[in-house]
């Protein structure tokens, strides 16, 4: 697989402290949350936890890609919709893994465009281009 080249034009900066269980900030004072185990995993589920986070951050982004794709398009995505379930597991290695749900709902366009914009935005999104070969996505247009 090639490395993609990339011009950066913004850098996020976090930092963790104490792990799953502690809390995650940026360098800029923006974002500043507990992150706790959720209970699923034993833990006290008080706070978010790194799969939402993600969850969070993958909606968000694939929503801007397709407004990218549908304006090039001329289509209407107003009303639309991105749902990320981001799931937690076990690898057959032993380590852990994660797998993405995304669930795209756009309510102005017939179903053949809808889905075709959702696949464009898979091809433009950076968190598609980031995670593509590396873990399971699965694009479902809603």
């Amino acid at each position: 697989m090639t490395i993609q080249s990339v011009d950066v034009m913004y850098t996020a900066v976090a930092t963790a402290e104490n792990g799953r269980d502690g809390r995650v900030s940026s360098d800029d004072g923006k974002l500043d949350v507990v992150v706790n185990p959720p209970k699923e995993m034993g833990g006290s589920g008080a706070g978010t936890n790194p799969e939402q986070l993600f969850a969070a951050g993958y909606s968000a982004c694939f929503q801007s890609a397709l407004g990218v794709v549908a304006r090039q398009a001329k289509a209407d995505v107003s009303g639309s919709r991105v749902t990320a379930k981001v799931g937690l597991g076990k690898t057959e290695a032993g380590g852990f893994g994660l797998t993405v749900e995304l669930a795209v709902s756009i309510p102005n366009v017939d179903d053949a465009t809808a889905k075709e914009l959702a696949e464009k935005a898979h091809e433009v999104c950076p968190y598609s281009n980031a995670t593509r070969g590396n873990i399971a996505v699965q694009l479902t247009v809603v």
